[in-house]
Order: C-alpha cells, then sequence, then structure tokens
C-alpha cells in the first residue's frame, strides 16, 4: 500500500498528483496550508480497496464514484480525499500517454473518443482516499464477529522492477438475510506488491527520440503512425500476418488485415526499432522502421516460404580403437534455424548435459559399448529432421581392423582354360570387402577425417593357371589390410526425353540446389559429377524451349564411385487456354479417355496476381498439365520420390492420384500470374480406398530437397450433380504462388521392403552379381475388394543395387496377400535386363524364391501370357510375411522394420534376379577388377585401368571377310616398361558382327590395353597387342595411316604372323582415319560405351547402334570356313563339362540389340541379308 508520507510530500511540491497517478481535491490543499504535520500521519488516512466496474469497451472507460457505490456501498468515504488510477496491468495512469479525467468527488474516466486515431482506453483501476474507519476497509464494531478469518495474501506475480497485486477474501459467516446488518465491508481486497529489485539501478534506456514505455524496454512517439502492407510468398496479400516489436520479449502489436495492410501507432521512426512478421509456413522477417522525421512511415514487406528443415550434411561412419575419440556432426538447413539438435545411439536419446553436445557429438575414450547407430535430430517450432544414421565402429587396441582372410570371389576364365580341379570355368581370386577401418589418425577432432581408410587388398600371389596349350596368369588376393581409400568420382549421366514420343529435350538446363549445373545435348544427353558431400541428389531439368514441365528428379547413385544411367521421362506441357480473370473458372484434371475427371480446380473471379501482388484483370492464358495415376504408362514421368518428413522428423512415403503442374500467364505480356483463394474439388468416387477420403492432402513439391510438403486438408462436401445425382467431393484450398507443382496424395504407412539382386548372366552365381543396376519398382492399386487387377499405379521408387544387391520400398499388406501389387524393372547403362520367365515352365530355384511362399506372391514375368511382349519386368503380390511362418521369413519380402536384415541377406536367402542379355564378349585381367565397383582397383603394374579416376578405353576396329563371324582375340602384354615387359596385362574375346549389305562381311571392335603411364605415374609402357583371329584367316591389309604411325613411333613389333597383327599400341588417341578409337572418362563402362559407338559408327566424333564394316577400319582379314576342332568361346561355354543346359547361355541371346557397351555389339538385324546361313550356333 503507498503510505501517505509520498502522497503529502508531492503536495508539498505543489504539483498536480498525476505524477503519481493520484489526484486530490482542492480543499485539501488549504488544509494542508493551515497544518501540513497531520498530512504526514498514516494514522489519519487509508486506502480503500481497487475498483473496477467498467471496461474500456463502447465510449471508454468510466470508473465513476456514484456506480462504485452502487456496486460496494459502505466501501468508500462520502468525501474522498484523493484517488489512485492504474490500467490492470499495473502501468500507472500518467504512464499510458492516453487523456484521461479524475476528480475524488466524481471519479475516473477515459473517452475513446479523445485519444489517438486507431487507439482506444486502456482497462483501469481505481482506489480513494478516505479518513481512517471511512473507507470501508474494515466493519463496523458489531459486524466483526460476523467475519470470518481473512484469506493469506495471493502469490505476488511481479517481476523485477515491476509491480502487481496481490488480493485476500473472507467470507461472511452470518444469516443470509443478516448480512447487510453483520456484514459491511469488503468481501475481497487487495493490495499493491512490488517485484524483486532489478540488477543495476533502475532503467537506463535512452531515446533520441520520443520516450521510455512504462516497461522500460521500447522508445514510443504518440505522434508517429507506421502504415505497411505485407505479402506472401509469390505476393499475394498476406491476411492474418502478426506484427510484433522485436526485443527480449517481444510484444504483438497487431495482425494485418484481409488486404494484408496493418497500422501501428507510438512506434519511433529512430533507425532502431525493429519489427517482426510472422506468418503460418512462411520464414519470418524484420525489418527495421527508417529514421524519418514524417508522421507517418509505410512499410512494404514481401515473405518469403519457410524453409522445412532438410539434412545438408549426414554423420560419417567412422572406426576407431579403445580411447580414441571420435567427432559426429549433422548440418541441418531450414528457414527458421535449428532450435535444437538430439544424439541417439541405437535408438537411445543421449544426456545432453553429460555430452555437451550441440550440432557435433564427440565422443571420447571410446569404449567398446559405443559401438553402433548414432543419427541426429534437429528440430525447431514448425518440425523435425532426423539424419540417416552413422556406424561408428570401436575395435581393440590389437584387434585386426579388417578381416586379413579374403571372402571368395569366383572369375571366369577364357574358354580354352577350362579347370579339371573345379570342374569349371571359374577360379577363386578372393577379394576384400571395402568397408571403413582405423587408420593412422592425427590428434584433431574433425567432422570428417583428413585421410579416409577403407579395408583393401594388402597381399597378392601370382598363380599359373594351366590352359590349352598356354599358361595364364592371374594374382590371386592373400591378404586384406586397412589403407587409404581409392579415390573415385561418382557420375549421373542420362537422356532427358518425352514421356510419351521420346523427342529429347534439347539445350535444356540442369540444376541442383538451385544452381545451374549442366546443360542436356542435342540428343538430350547429360552427365555431371556429383558433388563429393551429396547425401540426396536432386536435380531439376528445365525445358528452355517450353515444350516440357519443369521437372525435379531424385536420382539414386553409386557411392562408391563409377557412372549410373537414368533416363529421365518429361511430360509434355499440354496447350494453354484462355480464360478471363473477372470470371468464374473451372479447369479438369483427368487423362484417361472414357473415365470422369478425377478432380478439378475452381478459380473465383478477380483470384488472380501479378508478381508485384497487384491483382490482374484481363486474359489469362492457364496450362494445366495432369499426371493421372490412373495410366500406369504415366508412372516413369513421376516427379521426385513421393517423400515427406513427418513431424518427428522420418521420412515417409506418400501414395499418389496424381499430380498436376500449373501455369498462368498473361495473355498481351506473357509475365507469369499467381492466384489465389483456388479450390481443389476431387470426385471421391475416384478414391477407390475409403480408408483413404479422411487422410487426403493436398502437397506441394520442394524443388531444391524433392521432398512434398503440405499445402493443406480436404474436407467432404456433398454436391448436387444433375437433377438427381448427387455426389460427394474432397474440397481443398490452396494458392498458386513460386511453386507450380502439387500432389493429390495420402500417407501410407503399410510397408515393406523387396530383396532384388541383378547378375552378369543367368547362370546366377553369387560372384557374377552385377552393381549399379538400378532397379525401379511401382507400386500398383488394388481395385474393390483385393483384386489383383489394378487400376492404377500409386508409387514409384528407384534404388541401386550393391554387392549385396538391393531393397526396394513397396506398399503391402499382411491381411491379403493381393491387397498391393508391384511392377518390377531393372536397367543398367540404358540397357534392359531381363527377368527370370514363369512360363512355360515356372522354376522357383531359378526364380531365387522357394515355394509356398512364392505362389502367394504370384510371380509373373512381362511376358506370361504373349510371349511377344519384352521380358524386362515382372509382377507380384506383395504379401506381408507373417511372423509365424517361417518360410516367410527368408525373404524376399521384408517387413519395413527389417531393412538392416534385407540389406544384409545372405545369397541363400529368397530374392528376385534379373540378369543381363549377355554379349558375345568376354574380358580377362590378370589383376581382378570390378568394373561395377571402382574401389575394387588394386594398386599393381599389371592393373588394366592405371588411373582409378581416368579409365582409357581403346579399340580398334578389324574388318573380315568370310561366310561367318569371327571371334577375335587380343593379347595384351608389357610391351617397354621394365617392371612389365613380357608379362599379361589381360585377355578379350569379341565376336565379330554381320554386315547389313553383305553377306560374306563382318566387323568387329576389339578392346586393347592403352598404352600409357602404369600405376606409379613414373614410365609409360607401350602395350603389346597381338590381334589373334580364333579360325583359319590371313592378315589382308594394314590401314595405311596406322601403318606410317607405327613406323615412325619406334620400336616397331614383329609381324611375320600372317595369320594375326601385333602392335605397340600408340600413344596418341589417333582416330577413325587410323581405325583407333580412344575415350577417357570419370568411368569405365562409359569410356567403353563412348569409344564403342564410335568404332561402330567409324568416325571420331559420331556413334552409332549398327556396324557399319567398311567406315573406319585398322585391320582386314579373309577368312574361311572355321575347323571342326576349333569352338568360338560361345561353343566352349555350352558345351564345357560341368555345365548343365540349365546355366549354359541360351541359343540366340547374344543376337539381341541391346542399349550400352553391349547394345553396340549386337544389331538387332543382323544375317537379315542372308536367311539361310547355316553358321554354327554360338
Amino acid at each position: 500500500m503507498c503510505c501517505l508520507s509520498t502522497w503529502a510530500l508531492l503536495l508539498a511540491l505543489g504539483v498536480t498528483t498525476t505524477a503519481q497517478g493520484t489526484w486530490r481535491r482542492d480543499s485539501l490543499r488549504a488544509a494542508r496550508q493551515n497544518n501540513p504535520a497531520v498530512y504526514h500521519s498514516e494514522v489519519n488516512y487509508e486506502w480503500t480497496t481497487w475498483f473496477n466496474v467498467d471496461h474500456p469497451g463502447g465510449r471508454g472507460d468510466y470508473e465513476q464514484l456514484d456506480a462504485i457505490r452502487f456496486y460496494y456501498r459502505a466501501r468508500v468515504c462520502d468525501a474522498p480525499w484523493a484517488l489512485e488510477a492504474r490500467t490492470t496491468d499495473w502501468i500507472s495512469a500518467r504512464n499510458t500517454g492516453e487523456k484521461i479525467h479524475a476528480d475524488p468527488n466524481l471519479g475516473f474516466w477515459c473517452a475513446n473518443a479523445e485519444q489517438a486515431p486507431g487507439r482506444n482506453c486502456s482497462n483501469y483501476a481505481v482506489r480513494f482516499l478516505c479518513p481512517k474507519g471511512q473507507s470501508g476497509n474494515t466493519g463496523s464494531e458489531g459486524s466483526q464477529d460476523a467475519w470470518g478469518p481473512w484469506s493469506d495474501w495471493s502469490h505476488c506475480a511481479a517481476k523485477c522492477g515491476q509491480v502487481a497485486m496481490q488480493v485476500r477474501s473472507r467470507k461472511c459467516q452470518s444469516q443470509p438475510k443478516q448480512w447487510d446488518k453483520q456484514c459491511s465491508g469488503p468481501t475481497v481486497e487487495g493490495r499493491a506488491c512490488k517485484g524483486p529489485e532489478c540488477p543495476g539501478t533502475g532503467c537506463t534506456l535512452h531515446c533520441e527520440m520520443g520516450r521510455v514505455n512504462a516497461e522500460c524496454d521500447a522508445c514510443m512517439c504518440q505522434d508517429h503512425i507506421i502504415l505497411g502492407s505485407v505479402r506472401s510468398a509469390g505476393g499475394l496479400p498476406a491476411p492474418g500476418a502478426t506484427i510484433l516489436r522485436f526485443g527480449p520479449s517481444s510484444k504483438l502489436l497487431t495482425l494485418t488485415d484481409h488486404n494484408g495492410h496493418f497500422r501501428v501507432p507510438g512506434i519511433c521512426p529512430d533507425g532502431n526499432t525493429t519489427l517482426t512478421i510472422q506468418l503460418r509456413n512462411h520464414a519470418p522477417h524484420t525489418v527495421t522502421v527508417p529514421h524519418s522525421t514524417e508522421h507517418t512511415s509505410v512499410l512494404s514487406i514481401m515473405l518469403k516460404r519457410a524453409e522445412k528443415l532438410h539434412v545438408v550434411k549426414n554423420p560419417e561412419n567412422k572406426a576407431r580403437r579403445e580411447g580414441q575419440t571420435a567427432a559426429l556432426c549433422c548440418k541441418v538447413g531450414g528457414s527458421p534455424e535449428p532450435e535444437e539438435y538430439q544424439w541417439f545411439h541405437n535408438g537411445s536419446l543421449l544426456d545432453r548435459k553429460q555430452l555437451n553436445y550441440d550440432s557435433t557429438l564427440v565422443l571420447r575414450n571410446l569404449s567398446m559399448e559405443q559401438t553402433g547407430e548414432y543419427y541426429c535430430r534437429a528440430s525447431n517450432q514448425a518440425g523435425a529432421i532426423k539424419s540417416k544414421p552413422a556406424i561408428v565402429t570401436v575395435l581393440g587396441k590389437d584387434q585386426p581392423s579388417c578381416n586379413p582372410k579374403p571372402e571368395s570371389y569366383l572369375i571366369r576364365l577364357p574358354h580354352d582354360c577350362y579347370q579339371n580341379s573345379s570342374d569349371s570355368l571359374y577360379y577363386d581370386v578372393g577379394k576384400c570387402l571395402s568397408g571403413t577401418c582405423a587408420g593412422q589418425l592425427d590428434n584433431g577432432i574433425r567432422c570428417k577425417d583428413s585421410v579416409a581408410y577403407c579395408c583393401g587388398v594388402a597381399k597378392m600371389e601370382e598363380k599359373q593357371l594351366k590352359c590349352q596349350g598356354y599358361e595364364l596368369p592371374t594374382m590371386v588376393v592373400t591378404g586384406c589390410g586397412c589403407q587409404k581409400c581409392v579415390e573415385t568420382r561418382v557420375i549421373v549421366r542420362g537422356r532427358a526425353v518425352a514421356a510419351d514420343t521420346g523427342e529429347p529435350m534439347r539445350f535444356g538446363h540442369v540444376y541442383i540446389n538451385g544452381a545451374r549445373v549442366s546443360r542436356t545435348g542435342y540428343k538430350g544427353t547429360f552427365s555431371i559429377q556429383v558433388p563429393h558431400d551429396t547425401e540426396r541428389l536432386v536435380m531439376t531439368f528445365v525445358d528452355n524451349m517450353d515444350k516440357f514441365v519443369n521437372t525435379t528428379k531424385v536420382l539414386p547413385f553409386n557411392t562408391k564411385g563409377g557412372a549410373v544411367y537414368h533416363e529421365i521421362k518429361l511430360l509434355r506441357k499440354k496447350e494453354p487456354v484462355t480464360i478471363s480473370s473477372t470470371e468464374l473458372n473451372t479447369l479438369q484434371l483427368g487423362e484417361v479417355e472414357g473415365q470422369d475427371p478425377i478432380a478439378e480446380i475452381q478459380i473465383p473471379p478477380n483470384s488472380f496476381y501479378k508478381q508485384s501482388g497487384e491483382v490482374f484483370v484481363g486474359n489469362v492464358k492457364a496450362s494445366i498439365t495432369f499426371l493421372d495415376a490412373r495410366d500406369v504408362s504415366t508412372a516413369a514421368a513421376a516427379q521426385s520420390d513421393l517423400n515427406f518428413v513427418g513431424d518427428e522428423g522420418d521420412t515417409l512415403p506418400l501414395r499418389t492420384y496424381g499430380m498436376f503442374s500449373v501455369d498462368f500467364r498473361d495473355e498481351e505480356a506473357g509475365e507469369p500470374l499467381n492466384a489465389g483463394e483456388v479450390k481443389v474439388k476431387m470426385d471421391s468416387t475416384q478414391v477407390k480406398m475409403p480408408e483413404h477420403l479422411d487422410t487426403m492432402k493436398l502437397w506441394s513439391l520442394n524443388p531444391d530437397t524433392g521432398m512434398w510438403e503440405e499445402e493443406g486438408s480436404f474436407q467432404m462436401e456433398k454436391k448436387q450433380r444433375g437433377k438427381r445425382e448427387e455426389r460427394t467431393f474432397l474440397i481443398g484450398n490452396m494458392e498458386i504462388r513460386e511453386r507450380r507443382l502439387f500432389n493429390l496424395d495420402v500417407p501410407e504407412n503399410r510397408r515393406c521392403y523387396i530383396k532384388v539382386r541383378g547378375f552378369r548372366s543367368d547362370r546366377f552365381m553369387a560372384s557374377e552379381q552385377v552393381e549399379g543396376v538400378v532397379v525401379t519398382l511401382i507400386n500398383m492399386e488394388p481395385t474393390a475388394g483385393y483384386s489383383s487387377n489394378p487400376r492404377a499405379w500409386g508409387r514409384f521408387d528407384s534404388v541401386i543395387t550393391g554387392p549385396n544387391g538391393a531393397c526396394l520400398p513397396a506398399f503391402c499388406d499382411d491381411q491379403k496377400a493381393d491387397a498391393y501389387s508391384a511392377h518390377v524393372m531393372a536397367n543398367m547403362g540404358g540397357e534392359e535386363l531381363e527377368a527370370v520367365p514363369s512360363a512355360p515352365k515356372f522354376n522357383p530355384n531359378i526364380i531365387g524364391v522357394p515355394q509356398p511362399y512364392l505362389g502367394k506372391l504370384n510371380y509373373r514375368r512381362s511376358d506370361h501370357n504373349d510371349p511377344r511382349l519384352k521380358k524386362t519386368a515382372f509382377s507380384i503380390n506383395v504379401a506381408k510375411p507373417s511372423p509365424n511362418t517361417a518360410e516367410e521369413l527368408n525373404g524376399p519380402v521384408y517387413s519395413f522394420d527389417q531393412l538392416k536384415e534385407c540389406e544384409e541377406a545372405p545369397f541363400t536367402a529368397g530374392h528376385f534376379r534379373f540378369t543381363r542379355v549377355e554379349g558375345d564378349r568376354y574380358d580377362y585381367n590378370t589383376v581382378p577388377f570390378n568394373e561395377d565397383d571402382p574401389m575394387s582397383w588394386t594398386e599393381d603394374y599389371l592393373s588394366w585401368w592405371p588411373k582409378p579416376m581416368e579409365y582409357r578405353a581403346c579399340y580398334v576396329k578389324v574388318k573380315i571377310n568370310g561366310p561367318h563371324e569371327i571371334n577375335m582375340r587380343s593379347r595384351n602384354q608389357g610391351g617397354t616398361h621394365p617392371k612389365t615387359v613380357g608379362q599379361l596385362y589381360g585377355l578379350r574375346d569379341t565376336r565379330s558382327i554381320r554386315d547389313m549389305d553383305q553377306s560374306t562381311v563382318s566387323a568387329v571392335c576389339l578392346e586393347f590395353k592403352c598404352s600409357g603411364m602404369l600405376y606409379d605415374q613414373d614410365r609409360v609402357d607401350r602395350t603389346l597387342v597381338k590381334v589373334i583371329p580364333q579360325g583359319s584367316c590371313k592378315r589382308d591389309n594394314v590401314n595405311s595411316m596406322l601403318q606410317e604411325y607405327l613406323i615412325n613411333h619406334l620400336p616397331l613389333a614383329v609381324n611375320n604372323d600372317t595369320n594375326e597383327f601385333t602392335m605397340l599400341a600408340p600413344l596418341d588417341p589417333l582416330g577413325h582415319n587410323y581405325g583407333i578409337y580412344t575415350v577417357t572418362d570419370q568411368d569405365p563402362r562409359t569410356a567403353k560405351e563412348i569409344a564403342l559407338g564410335r568404332c561402330f559408327d567409324g568416325t571420331s566424333d559420331g556413334t552409332s547402334r549398327v556396324m557399319k564394316s567398311n567406315e573406319g577400319v585398322a585391320l582386314t582379314f579373309t577368312c574361311g570356313n572355321r575347323e571342326v576342332t576349333r569352338q568360338s568361346v560361345f561353343q566352349a561355354l555350352q558345351n564345357s563339362p560341368g555345365q548343365s543346359s540349365a546355366r549354359a547361355v541360351r541359343d540366340g541371346r547374344g543376337r539381341k540389340q541391346r542399349a550400352g557397351a553391349n547394345a553396340l555389339r549386337n544389331s538387332r538385324r543382323r544375317s537379315t541379308r542372308n536367311p539361310t546361313d547355316t553358321r554354327t550356333s554360338g
């Protein structure tokens, strides 16, 4: 309670007591002059309780004495000496800056009409000063016994330096009829209380303009007004945006109106005041009020869309020994930025206080129990995101970092090198499993180790294998160890073409993270090197000629290095229609003939806006391209990978009902337009799974992250269509701003993984698995009643095979085996791989899945019912394995929580299979190297490829005159290098291809090892190349320019045997005039494919899939009938002992034209001019 002495002192100063929000009677001044000392006595006066009988609505706040007496009789004396007024926030009336009136005889009032424009009165409470005993705070003598005791004072909620109010209460214990007589006085009373002392000496804020407000946290200028306009992303008005004064504790000032406008009085234009603008789904925006001497400041604010949290950098795998230190780093981007990081070990949250982590987790003095998976979770008010897990391996101090014993790895030997010991054409050369290991580390604590160490070959031995008439050297791995990782490059290449006609997107731009990184060629081809730290490759293809929809794809790539080929299918833009911006417009979404549209877009009148936010009036050219999920052929053109980030940070799948791309433009100027208040009406009869009706949402694609983000939900609404028909629609609202691709999707939680492996041949041996195969799965939607006949596709996923195959996500069901079906296909370098046949013979052992589970899955190859169809895909029912059925727990379908089990499944576990169509060629390297895995490269003088990031492929073109196709061999040995002279690098066998126009002419492009530096980059070796026809042949001609080059670049190889050709391979990339074709690339398969294409074409810059026998030839041989006793490599494979007919190369498979390197070797039209040819099958 304020003391009377303070009040009396103010009177002594001769000032109006509004300095304390206190007003006095005029007669009091005269009384003080006669006897001032009496007014310093607290015994004579006391304050009443606080009264608040009116609120500031209507005309204002009127705390009149008559009204107070009406409600609280006997609580106020007849002639109060003074009154005090404060707001309900406990701000003194003098500090509000409002125009007020006060008189102890009348009371207190504040009129809204008298306040500054746009401002109303505060809510005030008043109290009065009365002579002791007349305030009504105590009852009369006769009433004391009726009142119960006072309660304790309530808690004082005042903060430091502030004042609040405490209250206490009491109850009348008299009979209700006696209340007025025995219980006069207040039931509740209050008193002021102060908060704790603040550090310092009080408010130190100094205002260069205006005055300090009551909270001492801002300067106020009563005569200044801010007028502002807020636009959302894309320029549309932003109603409901909050305007806050930025500071240690932000204060809400106002909200924008329906036009996105706001008005804030009292803010000083001193150049120091900062406002924060917030709007749902937009990033917070701060703006400083510029310095001004005017009474009005105008602000125009354009917001940006909030950027969802996304992982920029995942933690990396680490291998350490006990006692060492490991740092794991997690970088997450977004706007606003993450507010909190959490780290988990094997799914358990780690103690932040104990480990003192943020975005970096440092594990010191590691022990064995700290081995396991670690991941981070970042979050802010908008959501969360989880990183990929990193594996930390902690080894004992003397424990080997790698398994020193090599794994088994079989290589295929030449056709004339059959091994009786193994009864096969295969030999185990061993291999080391690559993986992170604990190498020599410096003392620094880094997110990424300065040197990467991997398990690899530590020791090799040379073995001599006995073949027919010669010995074949091979290097066998005998020991593995920890060493520096082989440095590799990751390449993604392919073609961007129209989904309908295959027309290439010529000279289009390719973007990654908003930056242009490449452009497509004349044939739509592209090639990019994936940045080293890329975790998720999101590429956007933009057509400069405006024929195709901008397309965003999430492309899988081989993290070990090498090139992966993708064919990008693009949707062709729909021709625009002209609509009026001032009319209601309805646009249909549906592309399947004979079926109703799946949805429609309704655009109200006057809903179009220019980029500046100005309402557009005029004609609009509207183009809406719809990808209809009911058309299965459109699945390959689906954008992104249909994933979104859930509330807990997990990446979750979506099932699509269709995507649509929107393009609105001013008909005259061609300027892009935005649209607000757009309605999407979806026909509920098109949603065949009733449970999806409640979870259907509108989504838009973030082109930078490739993730779908929620735009809004749907509401059920019934509409009359025609006189009798009533339809139920899902109604959703959206705005069309800077994002133009939208999706009608539902989250789906019934998920599984399907195991698939790729093979080099149909022998399906573990050692012949192929890495780098792009396996694609399309989820099909069931018809009503869970029929296996799909009516639409719902999801599209692609995964790259590794050394142990690939696990593809798919929707599945554990109640009905045929609830979901999947369509699976595989591609490698543009070559479509073949699936295992399901007819006429259904062999579970070849398919790779045992019965009875295989029957439940209903495996069918694409040509099952029609042999004329392609053999490059299969379909299955995705039946979730039952935990109670033993034969279903070993693949090929795994529940969603068993991804690790799927990825690490042994070769004997169930899996589906694809095989390359084996071509008419054979490669043998003395030092084994898997072209699918560049990290398998080994430092050795006899390595075919001497540099792991620079693969140089060389081919010589040979023409054969003769009635038969001939197998040609190149034998490649060290020629001039002292370390390798006379030693074998490798062999290449390739069969010639018959000329389309001349039945007695064929040609072959034969690979040889290029000359150049060996792995130590110290000295050049001119490879000694022997070209040997596998038949009765005679060398007729050597290209004159090639002969001249060899003579001029000594030494010259001896060529006494006319049945073959020997040369020391040229160091220079000579070109088609010499019949030599050389290409260097960062991926071995790509280098070979390009060189083969040029060789087939007979040019140095072109490419062809058809052999041109007379163009760009280096050597010419004439061959007669083959000797009966001399088999081709392919006959030997078919006829060798121990090779069953089921494993033999099928007759005629090698004749098929394929995309990729092998396709160049096999013309589909081979021998069309000689249908009666009776050459030996092989």
